[in-house]
């Protein structure tokens, strides 16, 4: 008997085990079902630089490639075949109007038309000027000025004062050292002429600046353009150097003589060759 009872409590065990198993299964299933499928967004083959651009250089298929880009976050204008910017046969070639990075997504802006001349004159601002000065290793920063860099410039000249420094211009972006406009070539050179981005009053400072002394730049740091201009002195060498104080000598008082004219005398002071006359007594 007391077998039989072990028994059917096990078996009893068993049953509400599994009854347990099952609806545990069962409810999972449900909540999967219930459950809302994630939805994949969709993706469109955008046109991007395969590799870094610099500015001028063709357009070519072996510098392009294509990469998967959510089609609600596309920017406008994007390019989705290879083949639009790939120029026929017998046609001259797009050209970059900027420098692109590896990986960056090709917009028209960026690209001139099939065989259009790309120039330094399409990267100024509307009404500036480009405009070239005269520079070397010390005036230019030791070399360390690149295309893109933001520059003041001050002129050193002399006038009937002595030497004297001014800056004379502020914020002035760099387009090109020499004949190189790439902004991503960060390699120091030593310059002899660096191209400037002006306005065109901004120019003929430039221009009367060139001929009145030496101009020289100093590099900015990478947020000048939001920097706000200061107003600054001019810088005289008296400023810098400071000659010592003359000493003052002891003034002596000249021997005076009275002389009568007549009704008449007044006191007459004496010099070297009276004092002499009167020690030897002549």
């Amino acid at each position: 008997m007391r077998i039989r009872s072990l028994l059917v409590t096990m078996l009893g065990i068993s049953v509400a085990a599994g009854s347990v198993y099952a609806s545990r299964e069962f409810l999972a299933v449900e909540r999967a079902t219930a459950s809302p499928e994630r939805s994949v967004p969709a993706l469109v083959s955008v046109v991007v630089a395969g590799q870094d651009i610099p500015f001028g250089a063709t357009i070519e298929t072996h510098k392009l490639t294509t990469i998967q880009w959510p089609a609600e976050a596309v920017p406008g204008g994007v390019y989705t075949e290879l083949s639009v910017l790939i120029p026929e046969d017998g046609e001259e070639p797009r050209r970059a109007k900027r420098a692109m990075v590896k990986g960056e997504i090709v917009l028209p802006a960026k690209l001139s038309d099939f065989g259009e001349k790309v120039t330094i004159g399409q990267t100024l601002a509307p009404g500036n000027r480009a405009m070239a000065i005269s520079v070397n290793a010390t005036t230019s920063v030791g070399g360390f000025v690149t295309p893109g860099d933001f520059v003041d410039i001050v002129l050193t000249s002399r006038d009937n004062r002595g030497l004297r420094a001014q800056t004379i211009l502020q914020k002035i972006r760099v387009v090109g050292v020499d004949q190189q406009t790439d902004e991503l070539n960060e390699q120091a050179q030593v310059a002899r002429t660096v191209t400037v981005e002006v306005t065109p009053l901004q120019s003929q400072k430039l221009a009367l600046a060139q001929r009145a002394g030496t101009l020289s730049l100093t590099l900015r740091n990478i947020g000048a353009a939001d920097e706000e201009e200061q107003a600054l002195d001019t810088i005289r060498l008296s400023d810098i150097i400071q000659d010592d104080a003359p000493v003052a000598l002891p003034t002596r008082n000249k021997p005076t003589v009275r002389v009568r004219r007549g009704i008449n005398s007044e006191d007459v002071e004496l010099d070297g060759a009276d004092e002499g006359r009167l020690g030897d007594g002549s």
